[in-house]
């Protein structure tokens, strides 16, 4: 594994999808930027789940340069997405520092009810389309429902967060022109599946990110993670393409650009 000091300047890097917004780093959020910007990670993502994640999100990315707001309610906070809740998320995403809808989606592992999963799901994506706003896709032990609604929603412009499935269902979701966001699970000694999924993506459709606090890659796998850790993820990446860190670093802050700032639409 490649390995660098904060003095060599790597070349910046875009967390596409962090939750500063999370109890466990809501509370410090300047001393995470500041270690996040050590090692060139000077963009991110906060994602909103809920109302309270939601309006953080928006707090976070008023305040500091390079963060941008992501909102919506992700699959087991659906339940709280009341009608109120959801004329709220309306107005919200109206804001300019937000650049997608979500996370939103299906999560089959939790006892979250299907029917209010897909409901809200369904709802979230065409606020999306409604603002001409990528989504920010939550996909987990449901892939045949998610990319059926998608199809049925037409949807055009979205991520799949923290992507965890098969090559195959890599190719089906990068055929519809979606991008995939690659997270510490990448750097998981089992995650063999997941390295073979990248393989197979044209690289103007990959992202990164940390999904920080969650999913800490190697070598911190188990502590709480957090955005400047988009570094491991890169070096273990890039050695599973076949490509340097900084290759792959300017690649996904491009393709980040592109599908949530829309520059580079050509």
């Amino acid at each position: 594994m490649a390995i660098y000091h904060p003095n060599e300047q790597p070349a910046p890097a875009y967390d596409s999808h962090t939750h500063l917004n999370d109890d466990q780093l809501y509370f410090d959020v300047p001393a995470y930027l500041g270690r996040a910007h050590e090692f060139q990670v000077l963009e991110m993502n906060v994602v909103g789940y809920d109302e309270v994640g939601n309006e953080r999100a928006l707090a976070i990315a008023h305040e500091y340069e390079g963060v941008h707001a992501i909102l919506g309610f992700q699959p087991e906070d659906t339940p709280s997405m009341t009608a109120a809740a959801f004329d709220q998320l309306q107005e919200q995403v109206k804001d300019p520092v937000v650049v997608a809808v979500g996370e939103t989606g299906l999560d089959y592992h939790w006892d979250t009810d299907r029917t209010i999963q897909e409901k809200a799901f369904r709802a979230q994506l065409r606020l999306a389309k409604d603002r001409d706003l990528p989504v920010v896709i939550h996909n987990r032990e449901a892939f045949d429902d998610v990319y059926r609604i998608l199809k049925e929603e037409q949807i055009e412009k979205a991520v799949i967060h923290s992507f965890s499935g098969t090559p195959a269902q890599a190719k089906a979701f990068a055929d519809l022109g979606y991008y995939l966001s690659f997270s510490g699970v990448v750097t998981f000694k089992k995650a063999e599946e997941v390295r073979a999924a990248a393989k197979v993506l044209p690289l103007d459709r990959i992202l990164v990110e940390t999904d920080a606090p969650y999913l800490a890659p190697k070598p911190n796998r188990g502590k709480t993670n957090e955005p400047g850790w988009t570094k491991f993820v890169l070096d273990d990446l890039a050695q599973t393409l076949g490509m340097s860190r900084d290759e792959l670093a300017a690649q996904t802050v491009q393709n980040a650009h592109r599908i949530f700032l829309n520059h580079d639409q050509n």
